[in-house]
């Protein structure tokens, strides 16, 4: 199983993060990732985290920017993340208040369909 895969469902793009934990070294991979998707003006993006167990201030922060530069565009960036880890991720960086939030990647995509 790759570290990071790409999926396409309609005109969303699902990027899967297949790792226990999520940190300064995926980071980059993660932002460029987000990045190459956004300059393709992909509006609708999907992180799925649920693989991840912990996730460090630093790829949060490569998120965060990423969000920034598809809001530029019109677009969104929703992340699935286990509810567990996205409270311990809460206490540390007020997570919750810049994302949506999702337990799987059915309840994203549903959002964007709605």
């Amino acid at each position: 199983m790759l570290d990071f895969e790409k999926q396409i469902s309609g005109e969303i793009i699902i990027e899967i993060v297949n790792l226990p934990t999520a940190t300064t070294v995926e980071a980059a991979i993660i932002k460029k990732r987000l990045f190459d998707n956004i300059h393709l003006s992909k509006k609708k993006i999907i992180v799925d985290m649920s693989k991840c167990d912990f996730i460090d201030e630093i790829f949060l922060g490569a998120l965060v920017v990423s969000l920034k530069r598809s809001r530029e565009i019109g677009g969104d960036i929703k992340v699935v993340i286990d509810p567990l880890v996205a409270k311990k991720t809460t206490n540390i960086t007020g997570f919750l208040k810049v994302f949506k939030n999702y337990s799987s990647v059915e309840d994203a995509l549903n959002s964007f369909r709605s």
